[in-house]
């Protein structure tokens, strides 16, 4: 039986690249171990499109990573605003402040340095180590996980040891030692734009000759999907306090932990209590409810949060707030801060009813 292991990947997939292969990404440019590895963050459970308008911004903002690393986290997380999954933002944020601290600013050149960084695993190291410094290490991100599953026909959930052990050995198989950097860039691209996750394109796939999973007629059936489980359900209420101003009263959440961690977001305060009473003893302020808006729901990776806005007035005079995690937030001349995904929408339909007074 043939050693799968054995099977020439590369002379293909680079021959595929070379005449179809994305060249042409903000981060294929001017390439350096700190644009590679803003990438692959960035890249991390979000689409090419989407992360292209703000890698270009980010990297105009922070172009080194000694820039990144004398930013506040309130910048940092400001210019990630939208771009979800926050702690990677911060875990970036962290491990350029290490580089700088414990590198003089220049990233270290083996997989194993770099995954000692905050954020930087086994995948994101060599894609740094391959795309930068022409390296051999292998990757398995979620696109190459696909590729490989499919071709070598590995059943289960690529998140289970045994399967993303077995992965591992074809990934570290088929990386070739010449053009590291265009392979690592190729892999990646095959999965993003032929292997896909739904109606991939086989008749065009450079490897569909030696596919298992195509030559079983059983291509959507890998990778195997993650066992379903019921997510638990919490509920809760952000209260959108304006002053006389239209400022709207924001507080931002501790860093270390938790949900939200080191962004703004409005007061939250547990479904069923009185909003009036917890701005009063809670806030020192003085509120009139003014309105509810239909409940939405938010969901997190482990559980559904049930959202319901209240839109309330502070009455009286402008508020002063003194606790250093507490501003008044004006919409107009809107403060660079990193906000949470929820205070972006309900920002966003406030200044559209507004508009309609």
């Amino acid at each position: 039986m043939t050693d799968r292991h054995a099977i020439d990947v590369a002379t293909p997939l680079l021959a595929w690249f070379d005449r179809h292969g994305r060249k042409n990404l903000p981060w294929q440019h001017d390439i350096s171990p700190y644009r590679v590895w803003v990438s692959e963050i960035m890249l991390q459970q979000t689409q090419v499109a989407t992360v292209i308008p703000y890698y270009e911004r980010f990297m105009a903002r922070f172009p080194t990573v000694a820039a990144l690393a004398a930013a506040s986290e309130d910048e940092v997380l400001h210019h990630w605003t939208g771009l979800g999954y926050y702690s990677r933002a911060r875990n970036l944020h962290r491990a350029a402040q290490q580089v700088v601290t414990g590198h003089g600013g220049i990233f270290p050149s083996t997989v194993e340095a770099l995954v000692e960084l905050p954020g930087v695993g086994r995948s994101t190291a060599g894609a740094i180590a391959a795309i930068a410094g022409g390296q051999r290490a292998p990757i398995l991100d979620g696109n190459v996980k696909r590729v490989l599953a499919r071709f070598h026909a590995v059943a289960g959930y690529p998140g289970e040891t045994a399967v993303q052990k077995q992965l591992w050995s074809y990934a570290e198989a088929h990386t070739p030692a010449e053009r590291v950097g265009d392979y690592t860039q190729a892999i990646m691209d095959l999965g993003a734009t032929l292997c896909t996750r739904t109606r991939p394109a086989c008749p065009i796939c450079p490897l569909a000759a030696q596919c298992e999973a195509k030559r079983l007629d059983a291509v959507a059936d890998y990778p195997g999907r993650k066992p379903r489980k019921a997510l638990p359900v919490r509920a809760t209420q952000l209260l959108m306090l304006r002053n006389h101003w239209g400022q709207i009263l924001l507080q931002r959440r501790p860093s270390a932990g938790g949900i939200w961690a080191g962004l703004w977001l409005f007061p939250e305060v547990p479904s069923g209590e009185d909003v009036v009473a917890f701005c009063a003893t809670r806030l020192g302020i003085d509120a009139i409810e003014r309105e509810r808006w239909p409940l939405y729901r938010h969901t997190f990776s482990h559980y559904h949060l049930d959202i319901t806005p209240v839109v309330l007035d502070a009455r009286g005079v402008r508020h002063r707030v003194t606790e250093p995690d507490s501003l008044w937030y004006d919409p107009e001349q809107p403060a660079e801060i990193g906000l949470a995904a929820p205070v972006v929408r309900l920002l966003e339909q406030l200044q559209r009813d507004a508009a309609l007074i």
